[in-house]
């Protein structure tokens, strides 16, 4: 990486931080951070660019963080980032973090953006909803499929936009990253026999 792509990291990192500071991932106290943390690592892993790993780091801020926006995002990174972030965000037209429209309307706008989305946009996806499987599968074997009551979708929707979401973006995936998905997909499908998008 060059010092240009090294700072674009460096700022992405920062933003992130102060706008996920209070938050945790869902059921514990694990900062979210970590969780960004882990999606932009993973990008550089499986091949993306320092400026998708940058979207990596900013990929949940406009979902979940009151104040940030798409033309906020525009202002700081440029219209390419905030671009891919708004591709990656899970929010209706007229949604605000606190205030969010209904799961399965959000989760198939999602999947709509997501099949026109680039390569490289998909790539973060991949990695966002790989590190969401790990941690997914980790609590369900040690805490039974229970856990996954803690998620806005029943457990057989949880399992549909995952099953989703992997047939969107397989095309574009390096071999071992959706070798991956796939071990924990099926994982998940021995907990939950049934996938459906109406719960």
């Amino acid at each position: 990486m060059d010092r240009h792509e090294y700072e674009l990291l460096g700022k992405a990192f920062t933003f992130a931080a102060e706008a996920h500071a209070e938050h945790t991932r869902k059921g514990n106290d694990i900062p979210y951070l970590s969780h960004l943390l882990q999606v932009s690592g993973l990008v550089l892993s499986y091949g993306g660019t320092p400026e998708f790993a940058a979207v990596g780091l900013l990929h949940d801020t406009v979902e979940d963080c009151a104040g940030v926006s798409v033309s906020s995002l525009e202002e700081m990174f440029g219209a390419s980032i905030a671009g891919r972030v708004a591709s990656l965000t899970d929010l209706l037209p007229g949604d605000e973090p606190d205030q969010k429209g209904s799961w399965l309307d959000r989760k198939q706008h999602y999947l709509a953006k997501l099949k026109g989305a680039d390569a490289g946009t998909r790539l973060v996806a991949a990695c966002d909803k790989l590190d969401n499987l790990r941690s997914l599968i980790a609590d369900i074997e040690e805490h039974g499929v229970e856990t996954l009551g803690r998620f806005t979708g029943s457990p057989a929707q949880t399992r549909w936009y995952y099953e989703e979401v992997r047939n969107v973006i397989a095309s574009d995936l390096p071999a071992a990253l959706l070798r991956e998905i796939d071990r924990l997909l099926a994982s998940l499908k021995r907990s939950v026999p049934v996938a459906s998008a109406e719960g």
